[in-house]
């Protein structure tokens, strides 16, 4: 099985016709499917956000098979993913795209359990001590993009879980718990 890094790749990942659109409905479908999971897995695993159509992006090429996805190929995977709700697009040309491997009220149920494991239920923080702080460490919210977190802190928030707080700029907002 081959590997990026220590992350393992799917069998279809060394099929050829899986780096070319399938003309067949029942085939692209399939294809499709197999290319989500795999998107959201990998940018998972090694915590990547955003993916651009025109990056680098390791899974859109495989030099063992010497295939690459075209831009019409990574727009159609990605496009599934936005209308799923797990992608949404930065831009208005779809050159950019952001991954939510976990919906954002997912994210906020992370959030609600990271804040009760952590015996913070009434503590204040600041976005930035949720994001790299220690209490943070070895869990998803560490290095978790600031859109997806502030969303994840307004649904909170509109929840009645929390309380935003703006600072004199963007590092210094404050969240007071009140689960």
């Amino acid at each position: 099985m081959q590997t990026l890094g220590e992350f393992k790749l799917p069998h279809f990942f060394n099929y050829p016709p899986y780096f070319t659109l399938q003309p067949v409905k029942d085939t692209r479908e399939k294809q499709i499917q197999l290319w989500k999971e795999l998107i959201l897995e990998y940018c998972r695993t090694h915590k990547i956000f955003v993916v651009g159509l025109d990056e680098d992006f390791p899974l859109f090429s495989n030099q063992v098979i010497e295939r690459s996805l075209s831009n019409e190929a990574r727009e159609a995977f990605l496009s599934a993913l936005v209308s799923e709700g797990r992608a949404e697009w930065l831009d208005k040309s779809h050159r950019k795209c952001l991954l939510l491997w976990h919906r954002i009220p997912d994210w906020a149920d992370l959030m609600i359990s990271f804040v009760r494991d952590n015996g913070l239920e009434d503590s204040v923080m600041t976005v930035e001590e949720i994001r790299s702080g220690v209490e943070s460490r070895g869990t998803e919210l560490h290095g978790m993009d600031r859109t997806i977190l502030m969303r994840a802190l307004k649904h909170l928030e509109h929840r009645g879980k929390l309380a935003i707080f703006k600072g004199t700029s963007a590092d210094d907002e404050g969240i007071k718990f009140s689960i």
